[in-house]
């Protein structure tokens, strides 16, 4: 399936769907928008994107409703992103479909995914009340008490202030992040962190960059493989692990993560999303 073969759905009215409906999922095509950053297929980074599911629901056997929360893994080598509104009618479109066990459901619906996004997704299914859904604790420094001017424009990684020669490893937020969807252009809000080795990064700057992403037009993972090319570049990192946690839209938060670490672990989300 390709973006050509069907209308994006992103931004209009929609009825909510009664049956199974696979053939809604919409594709993405990654390529374009790492063509913008100067990115090859030897891509810099391996990583994923780390999705939420709250508003996961089908039948059981005998007609019951069964409710989950899902935690889906899409690879940042996947050729595709799986767009939000699609992914989220879709596991609407499964609340009236009959599964003998999770089990069954999990694998219709990895397969349905995993289609779409051109690589293998893999999906854990929870009870609605896991404790392994608690949000994770952030470790390193938060940025948002910097002071700063903040200037309106795009994003530019020669705001990026470094020192080089001064090479440090630490670890940084911020609960700052905000975007805009492409085709609505309605704000996304996340919380970025980063964990580095390399030339020093003034923190100042480093907050000025994120705050620069307010009128910043792009989807989710882009802007964070935006982010991670230009702190790349600017400091010189001997590694990156970067992540973004945008808060839940549509039942669905998403939190890329791109690392120089192909062993290198997402954090699963925060109790923010």
């Amino acid at each position: 399936m390709s973006g050509e073969d069907q209308e994006l759905l992103l931004g209009r009215h929609t009825p909510v769907l009664q049956k199974y409906a696979p053939q809604i999922l919409y594709p993405i095509p990654r390529h374009l928008a790492r063509q913008n950053l100067g990115l090859s297929e030897a891509l810099p980074f391996q990583g994923v994107d780390l999705w939420h599911a709250y508003e996961l629901s089908w039948l059981d056997k005998s007609g019951k409703p069964v409710v989950r929360v899902g935690r889906f893994s899409v690879p940042a080598t996947s050729p595709n992103i799986v767009e939000s509104k699609s992914f989220k009618l879709y596991l609407n479109s499964l609340n009236n479909s009959q599964f003998s066990c999770d089990e069954d459901a999990r694998v219709t619906i990895t397969t349905d995914i995993s289609a779409v996004a051109g690589a293998d997704v893999t999906l854990r299914l929870y009870a609605a009340d896991d404790p392994a859904l608690a949000g994770a604790t952030l470790e390193g420094e938060c940025l948002d008490e910097c002071i700063i001017e903040p200037r309106r424009g795009e994003p530019d990684a020669m705001q990026l202030e470094v020192q080089p020669g001064n090479v440090v490893e630490e670890v940084l937020y911020s609960h700052l992040l905000r975007s805009l969807c492409p085709v609505t252009g309605q704000p996304d809000w996340a919380t970025v962190w980063l964990h580095y080795r390399g030339s020093a990064i003034m923190h100042g700057s480093l907050l000025q960059y994120i705050v620069a992403y307010r009128e910043h037009q792009e989807f989710h993972e882009q802007c964070l493989e935006r982010m991670f090319t230009d702190i790349s570049m600017r400091c010189d990192v001997d590694f990156l692990h970067i992540q973004a946690f945008y808060t839940r839209r549509g039942g669905l938060d998403i939190s890329p993560f791109r690392s120089t670490d192909g062993n290198a672990q997402p954090l699963p989300r925060l109790n923010r999303q």
